[in-house]
């Protein structure tokens, strides 16, 4: 039996084929992760109006495990931990909502009624001068119909959130919809954090032992890289929000929070927020003060903002391990949106992330390998 010759190690090429049998094995073991990739992402695909809640427990498990670890760590027992943390957490979260909305209320009813006076500006002042700049016809913008509009619907008592909350309420497929939805969150988030290391150490025993101290290696690599961003830019986007909104209520602008924290949010892509805050703010400040003075106010704030960002944020919550391009970033966030919708979106830049790593190690074992050499010595 040639096949019990291999393992006596008496094959002759000639009468063995336990290399054209490894071969068909590695291949079989290709077609099948190939197979099992595309069926993960034809099921993603096919359910994502359900997975949001899911992925978002998920990432939210991953973010606060480190806490409940250092918990159990200290002698508390792992669903003590879990509790304290999530009840805290929690906490937090709801505190922060009820310090929020009120103030972001405010902000959007403001917006809605200063929206006339910023078109009656754009009327009076803009237009002329485009029109003797530029030859630009002022008819071309309805402005007459859109003031109208807007007076007839934003400039009541409640506001645009008002009467959007309003809608809501009214609703009760959307009320059932969004209660449901957050109670799917906060158990699974619970649960996801409280078996999260025994999950993962059933994930690991699922791997063929040959290949388990790779994918053990790249999972740590990854888990610093999604650990940095997930954790770390969570922190600079809130740290932008607050110096972006302290910076332009200084200054007397008066959608000052609303601007500063939407600056804050989209600032996960590089330089988003700052171009749409400094773009946005601008505008604010010119429709408000009319003037340049208060212009170049606004491009000391986000200038300032930009800078710790750099030199002080970025280095300190979120390091320098994550290594994607901005493009990357920008074109991973859109791609993510384009295939997927919302939870593309939530996925893009931690499967990202993680395919970061994935290509630092072929390269690295690229470098090491015969073929690099090959080539370096015909080089030379």
């Amino acid at each position: 039996m040639a096949w019990l010759a291999c393992f006596r190690g008496q094959r002759r090429p000639v009468d063995c084929d336990c290399v054209n049998r490894t071969a068909v094995m590695n291949d079989i073991q290709k077609f099948f992760f190939l197979a099992l990739l595309v069926t993960l992402g034809i099921l993603v695909y096919l359910l994502s109006p359900v997975l949001t809640p899911f992925i978002t427990a998920a990432i939210l498990a991953y973010m606060a495990d480190p806490l409940a670890d250092r918990l159990e760590a200290l002698g508390l027992p792992r669903t003590l931990a879990v509790s304290l943390v999530f009840v805290t957490l929690s906490g937090l979260a709801l505190l922060a909502l009820f310090i929020l909305i009120p103030l972001v209320q405010q902000q959007v009813i403001l917006f809605a009624n200063t929206i006339p006076a910023y078109l009656a500006y754009v009327k009076q002042h803009l237009l002329p001068w485009l029109q003797a700049q530029f030859g630009i016809d002022p008819q071309m913008l309805d402005l007459e119909t859109l003031e109208k509009s807007i007076q007839a619907d934003w400039r009541s008592a409640t506001g645009v959130v008002g009467k959007l909350m309003l809608s809501i309420t009214k609703s009760g497929i959307i009320i059932g919809n969004l209660f449901m939805n957050l109670t799917i969150i906060a158990v699974v988030t619970f649960y996801l954090l409280r078996d999260w290391d025994r999950l993962v150490a059933a994930v690991r025993e699922l791997f063929p032992r040959r290949i388990e101290p790779t994918v053990s290696l790249l999972a740590r690599e990854s888990d610093e890289v999604l650990g940095a961003f997930l954790r770390g830019q969570l922190l600079v986007m809130l740290g932008l929000g607050i110096i972006y909104s302290s910076g332009l209520a200084i200054i007397g602008l008066d959608l000052a929070l609303l601007i500063g924290m939407l600056a804050g949010v989209v600032s996960f892509v590089p330089y988003l927020g700052f171009i749409i805050g400094i773009v946005v703010a601008g505008i604010a400040a010119l429709m408000q003060f009319h003037d340049l003075t208060h212009l170049l106010y606004v491009l000391a704030v986000f200038g300032v903002g930009q800078v710790l960002e750099s030199v002080l944020l970025t280095p300190l919550l979120v390091g320098d391990r994550i290594g994607l391009h901005p493009v990357a970033v920008i074109f991973a966030v859109l791609a993510g949106g384009q295939l997927f919708g919302f939870v593309g979106v939530l996925l893009a830049l931690p499967v990202s992330a993680v395919i970061a790593v994935i290509l630092r190690y072929m390269h690295k074992r690229y470098r090491e390998s015969d073929l690099y050499a090959m080539q370096k010595e015909e080089r030379t």
